[in-house]
């Protein structure tokens, strides 16, 4: 059966930089649930940042920019947290070629995980189309990703890919 990949927070885990989560109720989700389809991750705290920790966002590009070496992801106290966010893609990355996993949903906006949209790097709370670091990887590497508002899209192309 196979697995989806998904951002712990919308699990309800509490590891956002705030110390919060973004649980997301959805019938499929909890049909996932039931059938242990859900690998839970969070780039950041894999990549052993703290609960809570300074926000951060992608100073000057993308998620691409960042795994290309063109930009930075910057704390909001100004340090640069940009070799953990690339830790943490990879440990994503590494769970979906372990699980054989070619469907993400990953919290959208994150600097991290945004698959359509993150924050323009200037902490005023302005969004920009872009996507984090980890959802960039893994777009990279041939795994779907949304966000968790396209709950059905992501159930409709894990359903389509019957090779188990």
């Amino acid at each position: 059966m196979k697995k989806v990949l998904m951002s712990a927070c919308l699990l309800g885990k509490k590891v956002r930089y705030d110390g919060g989560a973004l649980p997301v109720a959805d019938q499929i989700i909890e049909q996932w649930h039931s059938e242990r389809r859900i690998v839970s991750v969070c780039p950041e705290v894999e990549a052993g940042m703290s609960i809570p920790r300074q926000p951060a966002e992608i100073f000057e590009g993308n998620g691409q920019s960042v795994i290309n070496g063109e930009a930075d992801v910057i704390e909001k106290e100004g340090a640069n947290v940009t070799a953990e966010f690339l830790s943490g893609a990879s440990v994503a990355l590494d769970l979906c070629l372990k699980f054989n996993i070619n469907v993400a949903v990953l919290a959208e906006s994150s600097p991290s995980c945004g698959s359509s949209a993150i924050y323009d790097g200037s902490f005023s709370g302005k969004r920009v189309p872009g996507m984090g670091v980890t959802a960039a990887l893994l777009r990279q590497h041939g795994i779907r990703v949304f966000n968790q508002h396209e709950i059905a899209e992501a159930n409709q192309a894990l359903l389509a890919k019957h090779d188990d």
